[in-house]
């Protein structure tokens, strides 16, 4: 019976002999390990270099475990910078200067290489013959793309300077200027177990911003978005429910302001859908410095607020000498007059005085002028000067007065900021140039004509008539010119 002859192997007995190669076990940052500069899977560790005196060349006694035991040896030494140089192919070099650190992942006793100058790079030692070292190095190509299909994008939390970026970069401090108002869906009945659908709290939003604007507030609208609140109702109260499993009942929910979760016990928990109205000044909020003198019998102008809950500025005196003269409200006031548009206050002692809310049964939740006035007066009692914020309604009237107004100084944690001075108009005050970083409301002429105000001399501003008991502020009706 004739015997089967045995094929001679193509490889060499030199191609099966073990050798020590290295294994590439973090990538750099640049992916250079797949460039000829840098050590690369495959390649073989012809010689090790630790410090200044231990040098080892191929073959390496007992392989990886070995070097395991002279990384381990070097590493207790305080003996950690190596060198390795290692062979690509049959003649090509290439070297790696690195320090020896601990693989804890691997266990005890056992290290890795991590490159000096880029260390993100990590390499590892692997036992091998020389056809594998010699095929893994022919398939460079085809890993490299391997390697693109299987990196993923890396994520991960950064500290950050709140405290310091929110005092410097907001032009009132550790407060933003989001400005919004929150409605609530308005209960149908007295005993508030049924509310209108979310399209009615829609239309109430838009009633609000238009007639804000047609009164005279210089506001233009951003955004507006729904905002679910979570309460405890009872099953007869919401407009729709959802049950578990069952996605057809999410149809239901387009247009429903209340809803709530179906369990075995009824419904336990509700969801509120209210309607959050983001606007914004059409010309920016600017900062105005009230200072007080001895002899001031008065602040010199007149407070009132609109039926949307927004205070304004109703009057102000003629008298050069009063406080509202010298600090230059009363040219603004005069603007605005002129402009047909009231001059609103956003805020006191950098404390937001804005509409913000608005309750299931309809009405506005905002400040009441009459502690205002009160507040306003003790501070003219007290001698200490009033910081108030305006709304414009031109961006090139602030960029104007921007322009013309000197760098303000920063203000201390304790205390509000005293704006800068400016010479004409007499005493303005004026914010802070805004940076590039800043987002801005868009100019005014960038929306339609909805938002404009009608300049009839037949209308008038709605408000509410307040009196505080105080000489100095008068509150009353006040008709727009129509000039």
């Amino acid at each position: 019976m004739p015997m089967d002859r045995i094929q001679p192997t193509s490889e060499s007995p030199s191609t099966r002999l073990m050798v020590l190669s290295i294994e590439c076990i973090k990538g750099s940052s640049r992916a250079d390990e797949w460039t000829g500069d840098m050590l690369q899977t495959g390649d073989i560790v012809e010689e090790l270099t630790i410090g200044s005196s231990l040098c080892v060349r191929s073959p390496f006694k007992h392989g990886r475990s070995g070097i395991q035991k002279i990384l381990h040896n070097s590493f207790k030494d305080k003996q950690t910078s190596i060198l390795v140089r290692v062979r690509r192919g049959r003649d090509d070099f290439s070297e790696l200067q690195a320090c020896i650190v601990p693989n804890d992942s691997a266990g005890k006793k056992q290290y890795v290489l991590r490159s000096i100058t880029d260390p993100n790079y990590v390499v590892g030692f692997m036992d091998r013959t020389e056809s594998e070292c010699f095929d893994l190095q022919a398939s460079r190509s085809d890993r490299m793309v391997n390697a693109l299909e299987r990196t993923r994008l890396q994520d991960g939390y950064v500290t950050y300077s709140w405290e310091r970026r929110m005092h410097e970069s907001l032009s009132v401090s550790y407060s933003s200027s989001f400005l919004s108002i929150l409605l609530l869906p308005k209960a149908a009945n007295e005993v508030a177990t049924r509310y209108n659908d979310l399209e009615d709290t829609l239309a109430r939003a838009n009633a609000w911003l238009n007639s804000a604007q047609a009164t005279g507030v210089p506001i233009v609208f951003m955004n507006i978005q729904t905002e679910s609140l979570l309460t405890k109702i009872s099953g007869d109260t919401a407009s729709s429910t959802v049950s578990a499993g069952s996605l057809s009942d999410l149809s239901n929910l387009a247009n429903a302001s209340l809803y709530g979760f179906e369990d075995y016990h009824g419904v336990d928990i509700g969801v509120v859908r209210s309607v959050r109205l983001w606007y914004a000044p059409l010309g920016g909020e600017l900062p105005i410095e009230i200072k007080l003198k001895e002899g001031d019998s008065k602040l010199g102008f007149s407070i009132g607020r609109t039926e949307e809950g927004f205070i304004y500025v109703s009057a102000v005196d003629e008298d050069d000498n009063a406080p509202s003269s010298r600090s230059g409200l009363n040219h603004l006031y005069k603007e605005a007059e002129n402009a047909s548009k009231l001059l609103i206050i956003s805020r006191v002692s950098n404390q937001k005085v804005l509409p913000w809310i608005v309750s299931s049964t309809g009405a506005i939740r905002c400040f009441d002028t009459v502690s205002l006035s009160q507040k306003l007066s003790l501070h003219r009692h007290a001698k200490v000067p009033i910081f108030l914020h305006v709304f414009l309604w031109d961006r090139e009237l602030l960029a104007s007065l921007i322009s013309a107004a000197p760098i303000r100084q920063r203000s201390t944690s304790s205390q509000p900021v005293a704006p800068a001075r400016l010479a004409l108009p007499p005493e303005f005050q004026l914010p802070r140039q805004p940076n590039d970083n800043q987002i801005q409301p868009l100019p005014a002429d960038a929306f339609s004509e909805s938002g404009s105000v009608s300049t009839d001399e037949s209308s008038s501003i709605r408000t509410e008539r307040e009196t505080a008991g105080e000489l100095s502020f008068r509150f009353h009706e006040f008709s727009l010119s129509s000039n």
